[in-house]
Order: C-alpha cells, then structure tokens, then sequence
C-alpha cells in the first residue's frame, strides 16, 4: 500500500483475525456494501500494471500494488464491512506474489458467486517487446530465475494464458506509450469520468511482423510504392519526406487518401454517436516503416483538429531494423 493511502486506510474497520481466517464465508453475512467497483489488475510482467494502477489512483480509487491472490479475500471482506467507506477499488497481483493462477482463480470464482462487483483486466505485449522494456531497465525479470530474460517472458506467458482467457478486458500495450495507455484506460475503463471524445490510435504495423491484435479497423496499403527497394531510401522511415514523396509519386496515395478520408469522415462520427470510447484503425504494409508509418502520421495529423477526437499515433514495428533482399 502506499503511503499516500493511509488516510484512506483509515476508513476501513478493524477486522478480527478470526474474521479474517474465515475468507469467503464471513462475506456471505455481510451486510449490503458501499463497495461498486473492484477492478483486479494482472498480466505479463513489463505490460503496464503500473502505470495502469496509478491512472486509478489518480480517479479516486484505493489501490493496493503487489497483493497476494489469497489477500483479496481479506482485503474484500474489508471493503464489503459495515462502516467501511470504500466504494472504488484496484488491485494488481501478479506473479510476483508467489503461487499464482489456481489462488486467483479461485478468488474471482468466490466473487462471482457473491455478486461483488468486479473486473479482471489483463495486460499483455509481444514476446520481444517484453524481453526490450526489462532490457532497457535492467529489471530482473520475476520469473528468469538464473535464466535469460526471453525465458522469463515466454514462462510467464504459458502460466497466465488460462487466466487471459477469464479476463473481461485484455488490453495489449506492444504499441502503446505509457501516455497513450493511461488515456485508453481513463476512456474505457472509468465511465464514471466519461471524456465525451472518441480516443483514436492510428497504429502503424507490418505484417512480416505479425498483425495487430487490438486493432478495430485494419487497412492494408502493400499496393502503394515500396521504399525498401530503394537503397538510399531503406534505412529511411515514413516520417522522411524522401519516402513519403516516393510512396506518392505515381499519384495512387492521393487518390487513396481521396476514398480513405470520405470513409472515416463518415465512420468517425457514427461512433462518435455510439458512445465508442476508444478506436484503433491498424494501418499495414510489409515491413511496418515506411508506408504504413506515412499514412497513419497522415491521418492523425488531419484528424487531430477534430473537437470530438482525441488523436494518437502509434508505430508498432518502426524500430524494426530492415534487412537487405
């Protein structure tokens, strides 16, 4: 718990150790609580927790970081006591916390069939993007034991696909600054603070890569021009003018930009409309650095303007080095 918490603490009463050995049984008395919302944080070590813990900090929420599954049960008996003042909370366990699927399941299996209200989120990236956060931290990862990092990751992986598949809302960061996270998650997961403005990630991908896993809409713009097979242009991206006036030199990008804007003049609004808190249009090409990187800085520079809009660019495979061939 952290220390700007304990005034918050406060609030809670005193529960017994009797009460406390009792678990789950001794919430099936309780009282009705003032307790609506108890979001449990989880995933892959180096996804976000973190910085996802402190958005629901900074909303109000009481948060307790590194919980042992088997301590949310005491900790919910707490929040559900008569007297206790908590009505939002949040909660990341991980495997730092020891023995780790069976005893969390178990405890969202006790919080369902009590009726507490709840969500599990899982946050997850891509194997290599993992094994680069804990590289250029120098963490350790929890799991590497005297192994490599990459080890570490890929175990980890294998002992919480089970609980990714209870969760009720799997975000993956592979793509997301820490800036651009905290914004989804203010959007999509505090609709008691309702931002009013559809958020908009124009994500830039390759599919010798991989494709996205979040996306919303996908556009492949492999037809355009290739700046790879230019040698003075590979090492480029499409953040360089030279590329982006090669990509558009047979006038073809003109004229898609022509369709592509007069279907998300159109679709943008409609979802808008719909209370859509949040769209990721992936936009990708071979190698995800040159034209897919040109169209997505494109389109979050003509729709950053918007009023209804929160635009943000993301370029998952940029970084990517390109290899001759």
């Amino acid at each position: 718990m952290r220390p700007a918490q304990w005034e918050r603490a406060a609030a809670l009463p005193a529960v017994s150790a009797t009460s406390a050995r009792m678990g789950t049984m001794a919430l099936r008395g309780t009282p009705r609580s003032r307790l609506q919302d108890l979001v449990i944080i989880t995933g892959f070590s180096g996804a976000g927790k973190s910085t996802v813990m402190n958005v629901f900090e900074d909303a109000g929420y009481f948060c307790v970081d590194n919980l042992p599954p088997a301590m949310i049960r005491s900790l919910v008996e707490l929040f559900v006591h008569k007297g206790s003042k908590v009505e939002r909370a949040a909660v990341v366990s991980d495997v730092r916390g020891g023995v780790y699927f069976e005893a969390l399941r178990a405890v969202v299996d006790d919080l369902e069939s009590l009726g507490v209200a709840h969500r599990v989120l899982f946050l997850e990236a891509s194997t290599e993007t993992l094994v680069t956060r804990y590289k250029e931290t120098r963490r350790r990862h929890p799991m590497a034991g005297d192994g490599s990092v990459a080890a570490g990751v890929v175990a980890e992986q294998a002992l919480l696909e089970p609980l990714r598949a209870r969760a009720d809302v799997v975000i993956d960061t592979t793509a997301l600054s820490a800036a651009a996270l905290r914004t989804r998650i203010t959007d999509e997961l505090l609709p008691h603070q309702p931002s009013g403005r559809l958020a908009v990630t124009f994500m830039s991908f390759g599919y010798k890569h991989g494709p996205p896993r979040d996306e919303d809409l996908a556009i492949d713009v492999r037809f355009l021009p290739n700046p790879h097979y230019v040698p003075e242009l590979r090492p480029l991206t499409g953040e360089d003018p030279a590329v982006i006036a090669y990509i558009g030199g047979d006038g073809r990008l003109a004229e898609f930009f022509e369709h592509l804007h007069g279907l998300l003049d159109f679709l943008l609004p409609e979802y808008v409309k719909e209370g859509k808190a949040h769209l990721v249009v992936a936009i990708g090409c071979t190698g995800g650095r040159h034209r897919s990187v040109a169209v997505a800085e494109h389109l979050a520079e003509r729709y950053a303007a918007s009023d209804d809009l929160t635009v943000a660019v993301a370029h998952r495979d940029l970084d990517k080095r390109p290899r001759d061939g």
